[in-house]
Parts: structure tokens; sequence; C-alpha cells
């Protein structure tokens, strides 16, 4: 099975006085149908021009932000370090135990 990455808003630091979202706290998981991996990270924002009201914020507008603000470079990065996650976990480059037990 392909490997699916998800990208989900864990929480958003924002200014109450007009909404405006400084920071947002991200997940990203890999899941194959048999083995998962997980990253979570924190972006701040620049203040823009004109903000969209908080109420109509939604989850994959602000994921959109944080992906646009990595660049598709970092995000292919992001995602290939999970997926070497779950490749060490279906074959693990390393193992513990003694040979006669």
């Amino acid at each position: 099975m392909a490997t699916v990455f998800t990208w989900h808003i864990a929480n958003l630091e924002r200014e109450t006085a007009d909404g405006f979202v400084m920071t947002a706290h991200y997940t990203v998981t890999a899941e194959d149908g048999t083995y998962s991996s997980g990253a979570y990270g924190s972006l701040g924002f620049e203040r823009p021009d004109k903000l969209i009201p908080y109420a109509d914020l939604t989850e994959q507008m602000v994921i959109g932000w944080v992906k646009d603000a990595f660049g598709a470079e970092k995000v292919a990065e992001i995602e290939a370090a999970l997926q070497a996650q779950l490749d060490e976990q279906r074959h693990p480059s390393r193992q513990a135990g003694m040979p006669w037990q």
C-alpha cells in the first residue's frame, strides 16, 4: 500500500484584538496500512496586509499557509523523513539480542 501523508493543524495562536494568527502548530503523519510515523512542529507567520477573519479560517487554509511558508522542497523533505521512518520500521537496520537465546 502507498504511504498516505496527512497534515493537521493541532492549534493556533492569535491576537484577540483582530484575529491575526501568529503561530500554527501542526502535525504530519505517514501511514502505509501497517506502519505509521509522525512529526510535530510550529511555524510563525508575518502579519499580512489583509487579514482573513479568524472565524472564516479553515484547517485546509492554514495547512496551505504552512506548506506555502515551507515551500515544496521542505514539505518533500519532511515527508521523506517520515517515509524513511516507515522504511526503518519495515526493514530494521539494527536489532538487539543474543544469538544463543
